[in-house]
């Protein structure tokens, strides 16, 4: 069996989402990374993890990446046997898109082993089936930043232009978010008002990245269907935000369903913002850890190492 097989590895970015008002619909791939490799042999599958993994507490049998990964080999009637590893730097529960990050190493990495083709499309499908989250798949797959909208019953994905002069600042506290709770608190229904208005700053937010246009990004990055139910599960989310916009940001809004912040400002502020940001949500739990630092867009997406 394990002579159909081959050695591979592969790469996907971390990607942040929602910003603001671009809720569901916006994701930027970001320069954190997951790694996922296999060497064929033996007779069985043995996983390894590290870093960000080294402490995920669920089985591998419920692992989002060996799920993804078995799943293209029960496909073909086959048992992966050899050494599954996998090393991340992206946050888990911190609004980063590992989930989506490890459905799409799983499919594709598979899909290496047996020495096929990229399916993008396939993987897409996967991950927006396991993950539920449209907009940070099509980031973590593509690079850049990008939308994705619904047409016929069929996600549409749409890169958009995102100028350089973009800076990325994160930071979120040690305890994450899940995103079923962080779903649980939004309302069934927004008023026709709020739907008008949450259109326009999406526009323009879309707007101001392509411009690095600071004032357009600020008027986009604002909220009213997510951010306001969301932030009172983050401890001192609000002072965090606060914090970010006197170091600098032009914009600061939660990152995906969080608990990470993300705030765009100018790219020689970025250090300034994140360690401002991560001081606030430290003193919030009464400890000098928080996770923090300056993030760049990645424009590579899903790569094969191997």
């Amino acid at each position: 069996m394990t002579e159909r097989l081959r050695a591979a590895a592969v790469r996907l970015p971390s990607s942040t989402s929602n910003l603001g008002s671009g809720y569901d619909t916006l994701g930027l791939a970001l320069d954190r990374y997951l790694v996922a490799s296999f060497e064929p042999g033996g007779d069985t599958l043995e996983c390894v993890w590290d870093g960000a993994l080294a402490n995920l507490e669920v089985t591998d049998s419920d692992n989002l990446l060996v799920g993804a990964f078995t799943r293209i080999f029960n496909q073909e009637g086959l048992i992966p046997c050899g050494v599954l590893k996998a090393t991340s730097d992206i946050p888990i529960s911190r609004g980063l898109g590992s989930s989506a990050a490890a459905v799409l190493a799983g499919y594709d990495l598979a899909r290496a082993v047996l020495n096929e083709p990229r399916d993008d499309e396939g993987a897409f499908v996967e991950a927006h089936r396991q993950d539920g989250h449209g907009e940070n798949a099509a980031a973590c797959l593509h690079g850049g930043l990008c939308a994705v909208v619904h047409y016929l019953n069929n996600p549409v994905i749409v890169p958009l232009n995102l100028s350089s002069r973009v800076g990325f600042a994160y930071a979120a506290p040690l305890e994450g978010v899940s995103t079923r709770k962080a779903r649980r608190v939004l309302p069934k229904e927004v008023g026709h008002d709020v739907a008008v208005r949450s259109l326009g700053r999406a526009i323009t937010l879309v707007q101001g990245f392509a411009l690095g246009d600071p004032e357009l990004i600020r008027i986009g990055v604002e909220d009213e269907l997510h951010v306001p139910y969301r932030l009172p599960l983050i401890d001192s989310a609000e002072e965090a935000i606060a914090a970010g916009y006197e170091a600098g940001a032009w914009a600061v809004t939660i990152s995906g369903s969080g608990s990470g912040i993300i705030a765009m400002c100018d790219l020689e502020k970025t250090e300034a913002v994140s360690d401002a940001m991560c001081i606030v949500l430290s003193r919030a739990v009464g400890e000098s850890n928080c996770l923090g630092f300056s993030a760049a867009p990645d424009h590579e997406g899903l790569t094969r190492l191997s």
